[in-house]
């Protein structure tokens, strides 16, 4: 015992937290397997239940089997607790059970911390958590009252009341899990205004970042943000009012419609219309969108909306013969390479996954298999209905890419590969580029 907590101890921040998550998903896996957790005549392999609890926790939404068709309230309960843990992050929870406990958090854990987040400092690790958890509570509570609304209309107040809470983990976590049974997601309420516009709301918050959040209450003018913060929030405003204009003009759907699926599309996965009839175009957009995905230090995935900044603004540069940077601020260079390694990175996990789901899948479309791997990638959600009839080892598959998604294909690759320091430079040489 003590050896192992030896080993523990000499683990890298980076290689502690993807242990964790794949714990809490195995643990998740064999707790959907028990009998407690599935429901009576229905049938749930441990594919299906490593799937489900992988996209629990990498706060996805793709279904092998229907949640509510095939588990019990207690394995509702368990995908719910799974979804809270993975939009959270396993460190998250772990530091705040130990300030619950009125314990001391030490060196270690803050930390962990530091590095889950994707802050730079210690400064104020404990309080940051303790802010996270309290947002998280008073988001999810405002969203399950509002959605109570609208549920009690259409189920007993208990099992409305159920629904509520459970879609509003969902929704904060960016997991487009849903309870309503017969895979049908949120399509029976596409025309509720009060429903839609509550879940995009928790989902753009919960997307945003817990770090832009508390910018944004302590400073309460754009002007005076962070650099970070103002980035985030053009960035996520620019990709929802385009997504919407792009996706009304290639689907028939309403205004509302549009903009609900732009913002689901940024790792949210819910859906108000059936994803499988949308037109070619309408999935490409929708592709784009699930790539970008969330920001740094949020519920979501993706590359991040501060990645694709800085690509784009690399770009006006070399154009404009300028500095990349917005806002009367210069972005470093290390943050443009860091930007590039990780779309890299990321098209390549994308292009892996679908050659590979193309090879096992050969009777499926390919716009369905790529919407498929990228919604995965993103920790979307999104499907036009093909996951229930992919193969054991094609759903393995895209379990893989669903943990890759959430942790960052970059990360994943640092903290297995040791990288030490060159003590010395080669000679420069221009290579001929385009």
């Amino acid at each position: 015992m003590a050896s192992l907590i030896d080993f523990f101890k000499r683990q890298p921040p980076g290689r502690l937290i993807t242990l964790g998550f794949a714990a809490v998903i195995f643990l998740g896996a064999l707790l959907l397997l028990s009998p407690l957790a599935i429901k009576e005549g229905a049938t749930v392999t441990p594919v299906d239940a490593l799937f489900t609890s992988t996209s629990a926790v990498c706060v996805t939404g793709l279904i092998a089997v229907d949640t509510a068709d095939h588990f019990t309230v207690f394995g509702q309960a368990v995908v719910a607790g799974l979804i809270q843990i993975g939009g959270l992050g396993v460190t998250s929870v772990g530091v705040g059970f130990v300030l619950a406990a009125g314990k001391r958090v030490g060196i270690r854990g803050r930390l962990l911390v530091k590095e889950a987040l994707n802050v730079d400092s210690f400064k104020g690790m404990v309080r940051l958590v303790r802010a996270v958890l309290l947002m998280t509570l008073c988001f999810e509570c405002t969203g399950a009252f509002l959605s109570f609304l609208v549920f009690s209309r259409d189920y007993e107040p208990l099992h409305a009341l159920w629904i509520s809470v459970f879609h509003s983990v969902a929704a904060f976590n960016n997991s487009g899990f849903d309870i309503l049974g017969g895979l049908r997601n949120l399509i029976p309420y596409q025309d509720n205004v009060l429903l839609n516009l509550t879940t995009c709301g928790l989902i753009i918050f919960g997307g945003i970042g817990f770090l832009v959040m508390l910018d944004v209450s302590r400073c309460r003018r754009f002007k005076t943000l962070t650099l970070h913060s103002k980035v985030v929030i053009t960035t996520t405003a620019a990709l929802l009012i385009v997504g919407t204009l792009l996706l009304k003009a290639t689907e028939d759907m309403s205004w509302m419609g549009a903009f609900f699926h732009s913002v689901s599309a940024r790792t949210a996965g819910f859906s108000t219309y059936p994803i499988g009839e949308l037109t070619n175009a309408g999935l490409f957009v929708l592709i784009i969108l699930m790539f970008i995905g969330a920001s740094p230090g949020s519920t979501g995935g993706g590359i991040k909306t501060t990645t694709f900044f800085a690509l784009m603004q690399q770009v006006r540069s070399v154009f404009s013969k300028n500095y990349p940077g917005a806002f009367k601020r210069r972005i470093s260079d290390k943050i443009i390479d860091k930007a590039f390694v990780i779309t890299l990175l990321s098209m390549l996990v994308v292009c892996v996954g679908t050659l590979i789901l193309c090879i096992s899948e050969p009777e499926t479309e390919f716009i369905k298999l790529l919407f498929e791997v990228v919604s995965a990638f993103g920790t979307v959600g999104l499907s036009t209905g093909i996951t229930p009839d992919l193969s054991d080892f094609s759903k393995i598959v895209i379990v893989l890419i669903m943990f890759t998604g959430r942790l960052g294909a970059m990360t994943l690759l640092s903290i297995w590969i040791e990288r030490p320091e060159a003590g010395f430079r080669y000679t420069e040489e221009s290579v001929t580029i385009g």
